[in-house]
């Protein structure tokens, strides 16, 4: 046999193998006359498991392209030549076939363990139920006295909206903008796919920081950027290691979650961002900045964004109310060029044929009144609260096992271990004791660190979830 597999390759063995026997079907490589290979000397003169082959055989013969007898070997199925013939589709390779890559493996378990409701969640990035302004939204529908159109909307979403949003980062975000130059997305991730996709070709090379969200996210792989960190301290990324970066990579683009950022809690200092959007400036490179969480400092001080302080139009802005009016309302915004936005909106109306109607009403509702500014003033109490009760339970139960910056906003901390730790075991171990959270390597990190997030649980939740991660800890080691 002169094929052989690639054990280089991320695809399994078998599957290679299985391939190889259904294309060799297809072109007369094997006769429908003759029994296939046995098992015993496939696994010989490929060098596998036995194992291997069987899983191979099963594959095929789950979508109907061969027999097995025992006493007679494996042979083609001679009804897939027939006008009979029936075949199912190997939906497994069309799912491994697909450019829209899928989440990280351990990202995908996470998530499905953190619909079990006996998990204590200090893993999902987003509000709890009980801080949603419910009571405000339902109001707001129930006295609503007009309702506007329901058939497809402006490409760039609905222009009252869109006004009210002007209005609403004028007077609380400080940045200056017209309806024009906003596009309404279903959050914050998808205007992060519109700006790929659109803005960004295969090959081209961008910077997100270290650790970040960002990393997470399948969307550059798919579309064949090429990503490179620099690294977080506590005043968040060193420009310096930006113009290091560009030099040798010839960035594109750089990609930033400056305030609060997610996961380290990190605020990219005031001289810094100066800083950014001067080599932004001096060598036409775009930043897009991700802003969810500006209006959540504990400390009431206004905090700049780099769109607040850009004066030439080199940032793309992003931002929503996922994070801190409701995640399912998903209402996001990118603020831009206009020629910019008009190139999004144009991909978005292929996708979606534009953001539904009710959802909008209601945004702009609750952005016009009253009700709003009151809501992130109560959310931002309870954040700090709950902040300050992982902050306590981190030095009862973990000690000096653990280092932490202390965020002053957003909704997540990001701890590192001091001391050696298996990390799927340790997250194995902690879901056993019941509670979940986010490993390091999601984010890019290999530091033995953790990511919690304390908006989605109550004070006593936090303070227990802490203690059996504490006692997965040490069960491990």
């Amino acid at each position: 046999m002169d094929w052989k597999p690639d054990r280089n390759a991320r695809k399994a063995i078998y599957k290679q193998l299985a391939e190889y026997i259904e294309n060799g079907i297809a072109d007369g490589t094997f006769s429908p006359d003759k029994p296939l290979p046995s098992e015993r000397y496939l696994a010989k003169e490929l060098n596998v498991n036995r194992s291997t082959v069987v899983a191979a055989y099963d594959e095929l013969e789950s979508n109907g392209l061969i027999k097995r007898k025992r006493g007679s070997g494996t042979t083609i199925n001679k009804d897939i030549w027939g006008i009979s013939k029936k075949r199912i589709p190997s939906w497994n390779r069309y799912v491994e076939a697909g450019s829209f890559l899928p989440n990280l493996p351990v990202a995908q378990k996470i998530r499905k363990k953190t619909e079990e409701s006996n998990l204590i969640n200090l893993a999902s990035g987003e509000l709890s139920e009980d801080l949603f302004p419910i009571e405000d939204l339902r109001s707001i529908t129930s006295t609503r006295s007009y309702i506007g159109s329901i058939g497809y909307d402006h490409p760039q979403g609905n222009k009252i909206l869109r006004e009210t949003i002007s209005k609403h980062v004028k007077e609380f975000r400080r940045i200056e903008t017209s309806p024009g130059s906003i596009l309404i997305t279903s959050g914050a991730q998808q205007a992060l796919h519109l700006v790929v996709q659109c803005l960004l070709k295969p090959g081209d090379a961008v910077a997100i920081e270290e650790p970040s969200y960002h990393y997470s996210l399948p969307i550059f792989r798919s579309a064949g950027i090429r990503t490179y960190s620099f690294p977080i301290d506590n005043n968040g990324i060193n420009p310096d290691n930006l113009i290091t970066l560009y030099k040798k990579h010839r960035i594109r683009m750089i990609f930033l979650n400056p305030i609060f950022q997610n996961p380290t809690g990190t605020l990219l200092n005031e001289k810094r961002r100066k800083k950014i959007l001067e080599i932004s400036s001096e060598h036409g490179i775009p930043v897009v900045e991700d802003d969810p969480y500006s209006l959540t400092s504990f400390t009431g001080e206004h905090v700049s964004s780099l769109k607040s302080m850009d004066v030439n139009g080199n940032v793309l802005y992003i931002s929503s109310l996922s994070k801190i009016v409701a995640s399912g309302l998903r209402i996001g915004w990118i603020i831009g060029p206009k020629s910019v936005i008009e190139r999004l909106s144009d991909a978005k109306q292929q996708i979606d044929f534009g953001h539904a109607s009710f959802t909008q009403w209601i945004a702009n509702d609750f952005l016009e009144s009253d009700k709003f500014d009151s809501h992130i003033k109560n959310l931002v109490v309870h954040l700090k609260s709950r902040r300050d009760q992982i902050v306590s339970s981190l030095s009862e139960y973990l000690g000096e096992q653990v280092e932490y910056y202390i965020p002053e906003g957003g909704i997540h901390i990001w701890c590192k271990i001091n001391k050696y730790f298996n990390e799927m075991q340790l997250l194995e171990e902690s879901i056993k004791k019941g509670v979940i959270y986010l490993p390091g390597s999601t984010m890019g990190s290999s530091k033995n660190c953790v990511r919690f997030t304390f908006a989605r649980e109550n004070e006593k939740n936090i303070d227990e979830g802490i203690r059996r991660f504490a006692s997965a800890l040490k069960g491990i080691n």
